[in-house]
C-alpha cells in the first residue's frame, strides 16, 4: 500500500491533482484490498471506477498504465486490514465532494461520517479528507469577510442546511437515487427483463394454506385482473408481492394502492408529485450542486468542472423523464379522479378517507411503476372517475395486476386473467368474458378427460378381476395390473358450489309508500350569519313496491344526502316527504364494515341483534347468504371484505324490508355473489334503490337511472352505457 501512496503522490505532484481527488482513490483501492484485491470482477470495477476520475484530473496514458501497474502488482503484497482498523483510520468530512464520472453516491446525514455507497457492489467505501484543512479554509474566508465589514454566508453551512430541508421532505438517499439514474443513462449495457416470474410458492395466512406449488408469470405491459371467490387470499397474495415475501427483483419497482395518504398540511397536488421520488431526487440534487458550484469561496475548477458535468447529466435525465409537465400530469389525474382544481390545493388533512385513498391512487399513477398492485380500485370511486379511471388504465405503459369485481370494468382494461382457487393460480388470455368462456371448455375438458381414463381403467380392473385366476389368461391380466398401478392418480374435476342469496316475501303496500315532492335541503350553517349551501333542489322522486331504481352521479353532488333523506335521519328544509307509516326500510351502507363488532362473529351477531329466535333460524339465515358451517363461527375480523358484506346483507334481511336502500352494495362481493345478489334482488317483492358504480349490476338489475348533480336529480333516458358513453364525450369535449 506504502508504494500505491508513493506513486499515487509522485503522480499527484507532477500533475497537480487535487489533494481531495488522490484520498478518494486511495482509499477506494485500500477498500478493496482489505476484502482481498482478489476476484476478475471487483478489478474490473475498481478500474472502471477509479480510471476516469484520474484521466479527469489530468493523467495522460502513460501516467495511468503506471499507476494501474502499481495498484495491480501491489495487490499480491497487500496485507489483509481488517474492515474495523480500515473505519478507525478515516477522518471523514460532512461535505465531501460530488463526482460524477463513476458510479458512486455520496450520502449526506447528520452523523460525524459520509458514506460513499458504491452501487455496483452495494459496499460503503468512506472519504479520507482532514476536515481541519477545510476548517482553516472557511475561517480565513469568515476573517477576511469581517474585515470588510460584511457578514460572511458560511458556505458549508448553506449547503448543510439546503440538503437538510431536501432530505427531510423524502425518506429515501436522494443521493444514491440520483447515482443510480445517471449510471444507467450512462450503461450501454442490456437493460434487464421486466418480465416477472415467481415459481413454486406457498403462501399461508393464520394456519390457512393460500396458495400451494403455485407459479405466476406477469409479462411487462400487460394487464392481468385477479379473480376468486371471497376468502381465497386475493388480497393476502398482493400483500406478499407489495413486501417482497415473494421473490420479487429488486430491480422491479413495485407501487401498491392499499392504505389513504396521511392527512397533513400538504396539498392533494404536492402529494401527487412528491410521490415519484426519482424525480424529487433529481431536483434536490440539482439545487444542491447550483448551491455548491455558487459558494463564497469558490470550489477547484477541477471539481467544479465535475460537478457541472454531472449537473448536465441530471438535466439530462430530468428531461428524458419529461419532469417539466409533471405538475400537469398530477393535476389530469386527480381531475379524472374527482378534484377540482381548487380541491388539489386544499390540504390532505381536510379529505375524508375515502378522498385521500383517491390520492393514493393517484401518487401511484402518476409514479407509473413497473408493477402497479390494485386492490379494488374502483370501490372508493364514483361512476364519472370508474370511466375516466378505465380510459387511463388502457394505456398504463407497465405492469397492472388488479383485483376487482366489477366485471365490465375487467372486461374493458384485461387482456389477462388469473383465477385463483383450489390454492392454485390459472393463467388465461383474454378480458373476464373470454375468461368465462375458456373455463368453462376448460371444465368440459377436463370432465371427458376424466370419464375418458375412469372408463380405462374400468376396462383394466374388469378383465383383471375377470381372468386373475385363469392359467390361461393369467399372465394377460398380470400385464394390465401393472397397467393399472402405473397410472396416474384420478382426479375428479371439482366444481365451485354455486353461490344462493335468499330475501324473504314481503307483505305489500297501497302505493305511495316513499316519496319526495319539491324537496330542498340544506345542512345547518358552521357559523351565525352564514348560510350553508343548497345541496338539493326541487326534488321529485317516487319509490313504489317493485321499483328497480339506480343513482348516479359524482361525488359530492348529493347521493349520500338523498338517501339519508328518504331513510328518515334528515328532514328536508323545504318540500314534502312523504313515508308510509307501516314502512320498513332496510339501509345498506358502503361503510358497513364501520358499524360491525369485529370481535364477535356472525352467529352472534345475529343474536345481539335480533334476540329470541333460536341458533337453527340464526344459521339457517346466515346459510342463506353463504356464512354457513364454519364461517359462521369465524369472528368478523378474520373475514373477507366480501363474508362481511354477505353477514350485513343477512341482517338486512332479518328486518324484512318492505324497501331496501344500497349504497354501494357490490364492493367487494366476488363476480359469483354479485351474479347471486342480482337474482336474489329480481325475485325480491320489495322496492330497491341502489346507489351504485358497478355499470352490469345497474344494467341487469334497474328500469330507472338518475342522475343526481348540480343540486338536482333527474331521470335519464337511456341505459347506463349511453350515460358512461355521455360522460366520456363531454371529457373529450374539456
Amino acid at each position: 500500500m506504502e508504494a500505491i501512496q508513493e506513486d499515487l503522490l509522485k503522480v499527484a505532484k507532477r500533475k497537480e491533482v487535487h489533494g481531495a481527488v488522490i484520498d478518494f482513490v486511495e482509499q477506494i483501492v485500500k477498500n478493496w484490498m482489505a476484502d482481498g484485491g482478489r476476484g476478475g470482477d471487483a478489478v474490473q470495477e475498481v478500474r472502471t471506477t477509479i480510471e476516469p476520475i484520474l484521466r479527469e484530473a489530468g493523467l495522460d496514458d502513460a501516467d495511468w498504465d503506471s499507476c494501474w501497474k502499481t495498484i495491480y502488482e501491489g495487490r499480491s503484497t497487500n496485507e489483509q486490514i481488517s474492515e474495523w482498523e480500515v473505519a478507525e483510520s478515516i477522518v471523514p468530512i460532512e461535505n465531501p465532494v460530488q463526482m460524477n464520472l463513476s458510479p458512486i453516491s455520496v450520502s449526506m446525514s447528520n452523523t460525524n461520517k459520509v458514506s460513499l455507497d458504491w452501487l455496483a457492489s452495494k459496499r460503503v467505501v468512506a472519504s479520507q479528507v482532514d476536515k481541519d484543512k477545510l476548517q482553516k479554509v472557511i475561517s480565513r474566508h469568515r476573517q477576511r469577510a469581517e474585515k470588510r465589514g460584511l457578514k460572511a454566508a458560511d458556505p458549508k453551512q448553506l449547503i448543510d442546511d439546503e440538503i437538510a430541508a431536501i432530505t427531510k421532505q423524502v425518506e429515501w438517499d436522494p443521493q444514491a437515487v440520483v447515482d443510480e439514474l445517471l449510471s444507467e443513462t450512462m450503461s450501454d449495457g442490456p437493460r434487464v427483463t421486466r418480465d416477472l416470474l415467481l415459481e413454486n410458492f406457498d403462501i399461508t395466512l393464520g394456519g390457512k394454506r393460500i396458495l400451494t406449488n403455485a407459479s405466476l408469470l406477469l409479462s411487462y405491459g400487460r394487464r392481468y385482473g385477479l379473480v376468486g371467490r371471497n376468502g381465497v387470499g386475493k388480497s393476502t397474495l398482493l400483500r406478499n408481492m407489495s413486501s417482497r415475501q415473494l421473490s420479487v427483483p429488486a430491480t422491479t419497482s413495485i407501487l401498491h394502492v392499499e392504505q389513504e395518504v396521511v392527512g397533513d398540511d400538504t396539498t392533494a397536488l404536492q402529494s401527487v408529485l412528491s410521490a415519484d421520488f426519482k424525480r424529487e431526487a433529481l431536483l434536490a440534487e440539482e439545487r444542491r450542486l447550483q448551491l455548491a458550484l455558487q459558494s463564497v469561496p469558490p470550489v477547484d475548477d477541477k471539481i467544479s468542472r465535475m460537478m457541472t458535468h454531472r449537473l448536465e447529466a441530471v438535466y439530462r435525465v430530468l428531461h428524458e423523464m419529461d419532469a417539466a409537465s409533471a405538475e400537469a400530469r398530477a393535476s389530469m389525474i386527480l381531475n379524472g379522479l374527482g378534484f377540482s382544481n381548487d380541491d388539489q390545493r386544499k390540504p390532505t388533512k381536510h379529505f375524508s378517507g375515502g378522498w385521500r385513498m383517491r390520492i393514493a391512487l393517484a401518487r401511484a399513477l402518476f409514479c407509473q411503476p413497473d408493477l402497479l398492485l390494485l386492490d379494488e380500485p374502483t370501490n372508493m370511486l364514483d361512476f364519472p372517475s370508474v370511466v375516466w379511471l378505465e380510459g387511463y388504465l388502457l394505456n398504463w405503459p407497465g405492469t397492472l395486476l388488479v383485483v376487482s369485481h366489477d366485471r365490465c370494468f375487467l372486461d374493458n382494461i384485461a387482456t389477462d386473467v388469473l383465477h385463483m382457487h383450489n390454492e392454485q393460480l390459472e393463467a388465461y388470455r383474454g378480458n373476464y368474458v373470454q375468461f368465462l368462456t375458456t373455463r368453462e371448455e376448460r371444465l368440459k375438458n377436463q370432465q371427458r378427460e376424466y370419464e375418458a381414463q375412469l372408463q380405462y381403467r374400468q376396462h383394466l380392473q374388469a378383465f383383471v378381476d375377470r381372468w386373475r385366476y385363469n392359467a390361461n389368461r393369467a399372465p394377460q391380466a398380470q400385464s394390465r395390473l401393472k397397467i393399472l398401478e402405473k397410472l396416474p392418480d384420478l382426479k375428479p374435476v371439482v366444481a365451485e358450489a354455486p353461490v344462493v342469496v335468499r330475501f324473504p316475501a314481503v307483505e305489500q303496500m297501497t302505493p305511495p309508500i316513499l316519496q319526495l315532492d319539491e324537496v330542498s335541503f340544506r345542512y345547518p350553517p358552521r357559523e351565525e350569519g352564514m348560510a350553508s349551501p343548497m345541496i338539493l333542489e326541487h326534488v321529485n322522486f317516487n319509490v313504489q313496491p317493485g321499483s328497480r331504481l339506480a343513482i348516479v352521479g359524482p361525488n359530492g353532488a348529493g347521493k349520500t344526502t338523498l338517501l339519508r333523506l328518504l331513510c328518515g335521519p334528515l328532514e328536508p328544509t323545504s318540500g314534502h316527504l312523504y313515508r308510509h307509516g307501516r314502512l320498513r326500510i332496510g339501509f345498506f351502507s358502503q361503510h358497513h364494515v364501520d358499524q360491525l363488532d369485529l370481535r364477535l362473529n356472525a352467529l352472534q351477531l345475529m343474536q345481539q341483534r335480533f334476540p329470541g329466535s333460536t341458533e337453527e333460524e340464526y344459521r339457517h339465515q346466515l346459510g342463506a347468504f353463504g356464512l354457513s358451517g364454519p364461517l359462521a363461527l369465524q369472528t368478523l375480523a378474520t373475514l373477507s371484505g366480501g363474508q362481511k358484506s354477505r353477514a350485513v346483507f343477512a341482517l338486512l334481511a332479518m328486518e324484512r324490508p318492505h324497501i331496501m336502500i344500497l349504497d354501494e352494495p357490490t364492493n367487494h362481493l366476488d363476480m359469483d355473489t354479485i351474479d347471486a345478489l342480482i337474482k336474489a334482488l329480481r325475485d325480491y317483492t320489495g322496492g330497491v334503490l341502489v346507489v351504485s358504480h358497478d355499470k352490469r349490476f345497474i344494467d341487469l338489475l334497474c328500469t330507472e337511472i338518475w342522475i343526481c348533480a348540480e343540486s338536482r336529480v333527474q331521470k335519464f333516458d337511456g341505459s347506463i352505457h349511453e350515460y358512461a358513453q355521455s360522460l366520456l364525450l363531454a371529457r373529450a369535449k374539456l
